[in-house]
């Protein structure tokens, strides 16, 4: 049951929502997406993501209000859309519809991670971690098991009939299966592993490696093909995040034979990265990364490959992906070394250093310089700029609310 208070809530937040969704720039905003995302010329998209909502409540704006844990996971939704469409839109894209998300138990692999967690602060924020190696032996990697998934169906039609009768006559409401899956195979061995054994083990036990590194992607796909066998998948036009970049607008999705009541990989786009490789050598990265990424990759339509990681000395590799439209370019990228590679190829998804945020004193100035260097330096590419990892804005919103208006108006010239 939800009380009156809560209902009002809510009801007040989706009418809040339905009216910004209901403005015709977002069309014409999901037409840039997807040129770019076609790799047609034009100014560089903007998208602001991971943001420190611990540190953004500004004027009560993100204060929950309602009592039930339910309509306070809905409410949440809904204020972030709405606070991030008033300070900080970029160029996002808000739909005239809720998700429903179907409600999907996963077992996991079997073995989880052990260590210390430092959290940033008590309101909230990124941990530092610290991983207590669990594979030493090849009977180890027996620990890590295929997921096996389970999707409840009871409760999902609980929450879309409960969420239909709170506000579905003003901001409608679909359920929605898994849109795009975040692979990042190594980042999840290392936490079992231990990310100095592993990078050492490469070279003093590679056959080790190998058998890890195989099992674990194994377990990915299995999980990928319970989805689709529970016709878990769900087709999105494209507003969602892709890879580590932003919007996945595109006219190459969904695949060939589509059918919307079975969804497939092929129709939509597939990820991967291998963040803890930064610093191997391209050829250990095809070695121990790429060759298994690529099982992954191959299932999907189009893809995005990288994250943190600098990839501008892997690009040659990169060329085996199937179907690769975008990479990412991190803050440790070299932009000068990247861009002959990127050019024309793929998007060159930019990724601005969050750290202009953590300063004492916000230089705006700075902020502009670094973008427009990076922007002046990549003609040819298409680009996308994603900032993301903002792990704070020292208690300051309004920091990232001038950035993402400083970097519209950048990016604006570059037309």
């Amino acid at each position: 049951m939800v009380s009156n208070d809560d209902r009002s809530i809510l009801r007040s937040l989706a009418e809040q929502v339905a009216e910004i969704a209901a403005l015709p720039v977002h069309k014409e905003t999901a037409a840039q997406w997807r040129r770019l995302n076609m790799l047609k010329k034009g100014r560089p998209m903007v998208w602001i993501n991971e943001i420190p909502w611990h540190e953004m409540n500004y004027n009560d704006e993100l204060t929950l209000q309602c009592r039930d844990e339910f309509c306070r996971t809905v409410e949440w939704q809904l204020r972030t859309t709405i606070y991030q469409w008033k300070h900080m839109r970029a160029d996002m894209i808000v739909e005239p519809v809720f998700y429903c998300n179907l409600v999907i138990h996963d077992s996991g692999f079997g073995i989880r991670e052990e260590g210390r967690l430092i959290p940033q602060s008590q309101a909230g924020g990124i941990c530092a971690h610290g991983y207590q190696p669990q594979i030493f032996s090849e009977k180890d990697i027996e620990k890590i098991k295929d997921p096996v998934i389970v999707h409840d169906v009871e409760a999902t039609e609980r929450n879309y009939h409960t969420l239909n009768d709170i506000f579905g006559d003003i901001l409608p409401v679909v359920k929605r299966g898994i849109i795009h899956h975040w692979f990042a195979p190594w980042d999840e061995l290392i936490k079992w592993y231990g990310v100095e054994q592993a990078l050492l083990d490469m070279v003093e036990r590679p056959q080790l490696v190998h058998m890890a590194i195989e099992r674990t992607v194994n377990a990915y796909l299995a999980r990928l093909r319970q989805w689709e066998e529970l016709n878990l998948l769900s087709y999105s036009e494209g507003n969602h995040r892709v890879g580590s970049g932003g919007l996945g607008y595109t006219d190459e999705l969904p695949g060939p034979n589509f059918d919307p009541n079975r969804v497939r990989p092929i129709d939509q786009w597939g990820c991967a990265t291998a963040q803890i490789f930064a610093t191997v050598s391209p050829e250990m990265h095809e070695e121990f990364g790429l060759q298994y990424e690529r099982r992954w990759l191959s299932r999907f339509g189009v893809t995005y490959y990288g994250c943190c990681e600098p990839l501008h000395d892997k690009l040659d590799i990169l060329t085996s992906i199937p179907n690769l439209r975008k990479v990412s370019m991190s803050p440790w990228a070299d932009v000068d070394k990247a861009v002959p590679k990127v050019a024309g190829r793929w998007v060159f998804s930019h990724k601005p250093s969050p750290a202009v945020f953590a300063t004492d004193v916000y230089n705006p100035d700075q902020a502009r310089k670094n973008l427009e260097s990076v922007l002046q330096r990549t003609d040819g590419c298409v680009v996308e700029v994603i900032m993301k990892d903002i792990s704070t804005v020292r208690g300051e919103p309004q920091r990232l609310w001038q950035w993402a208006e400083m970097a519209m108006d950048v990016v604006a010239k570059y037309a």
